[in-house]
């Protein structure tokens, strides 16, 4: 597809403003998930999120709406998974700034729009939950106008739940939101921002491609790690793993690396082809750890597995920090970092 007709958003909000239930409508209007297969917040896909109705991971998808190819990334709310969030605006070219016509904006949706323009974010003030009884649409307005300096004719009114708004939603992402910016150059850069691990294949490296394009069989290299590894297979989130032949400039999708050690793909990293002289793309930040727990084993034959388990942790939750520790009572463990209370719970 023409990078011209390719849009990457994701959604920012404050906690329970209506993120994921939005993402749900967006995925049943371009028909992206069999109605048989379509269930509540379907982009929370860890058993956790579901149990408390939260979104922890950022999650992308992959939808095709009149002729354009429209990638989001879901993400989550809370404070303490504010590096999830600051990860995925590295990866779209716009964002949607949701707000709750009841509570109005809040804590997050500030920190959040913030986080957004520091990026250079176009962003698109939307109004949820207009259908409730106790929403004062014309408040919200107000203060969303004061936080971003927009007109009122610019915000857009919306029902998640019932779905009211939302095709209007997805035609002002395709009329504001740039296409990607990329080079004409043939080089590869593909960056890193986020990345799990799958027991036969590896570890799956979730990336945006900046520049060239990539395919199943091509000889890659991590810049940072100087890492080589053959990719076996590339594609995107539908938001199952969807194969694909070719990753181009400007899609957001995955690399199959095949890697089976967990340090040489970091979040943040720029994949390169093994011939290309490529720079290293702008990462993240490291971010401080705010709460600290002593992790042990019951048994203390148990180390290295504790160590290889908090290896794959850190793969796919690259805010996590962990150090050895060693304690006359409990023996060998680890003293893990957080960014707060409900980081450490949900680990």
């Amino acid at each position: 597809m023409s990078i011209q007709k390719i849009r990457n958003f994701c959604i920012i909000a404050h906690i329970d403003h209506g993120k994921s239930t939005l993402a749900d409508r967006f995925l049943e209007l371009t028909k992206t998930i069999p109605p048989r297969e379509m269930r509540e917040q379907v982009l929370d896909q860890m058993d956790l999120e579901r149990e408390r109705g939260i979104t922890i991971k950022l999650q992308p998808v992959r939808m095709s709406w009149q002729g354009y190819e429209l990638n989001l990334i879901d993400t989550p709310g809370h404070v303490d998974f504010t590096y999830e969030v600051s990860r995925s605006l590295a990866a779209v070219e716009g964002a949607i700034l949701l707000v709750d016509a009841t509570q109005g904006v809040q804590a997050q949706t500030v920190a959040n729009l913030y986080l957004a323009l520091g990026q250079n974010l176009i962003i698109i003030p939307v109004i949820n939950k207009i259908d409730l009884p106790n929403a004062d649409v014309e408040k919200t307005k107000t203060e969303i106008c004061r936080l971003l300096g927009c007109g009122k004719d610019e915000i857009l009114l919306v029902s998640a739940k019932t779905g009211a708004g939302i095709d209007k939603v997805l035609a002002e992402v395709i009329k504001k939101i740039p296409p990607p910016e990329t080079s004409d150059g043939k080089t590869l850069r593909a960056l890193i921002f986020d990345s799990n691990f799958d027991e036969y294949r590896g570890v799956i490296a979730e990336v945006k491609i900046v520049e060239g394009s990539i395919k199943a069989g091509e000889k890659v290299k991590f810049l940072s790690t100087n890492k080589t590894t053959e990719v076996l297979e590339v594609g995107y989130f539908s938001p199952k793993l969807k194969k694909l032949d070719l990753l181009q400039s400007g899609e957001i999708g995955y690399i199959v690396t095949g890697l089976k050690e967990i340090q040489s793909c970091r979040v943040g990293d720029t994949i390169t082809k093994m011939e290309d002289k490529a720079k290293l793309l702008p990462g993240y930040k490291e971010v401080k750890p705010m709460v600290f727990a002593g992790f042990f084993c019951k048994e203390g034959h148990e180390y290295q597995q504790l160590r290889e388990a908090m290896e794959k942790l850190k793969l796919n939750d690259a805010a996590v920090s962990f150090e050895p520790e060693n304690s006359p009572a409990l023996g060998f463990g680890f003293r893990c970092g957080f960014l707060g209370l409900l980081h450490l719970e949900i680990i």
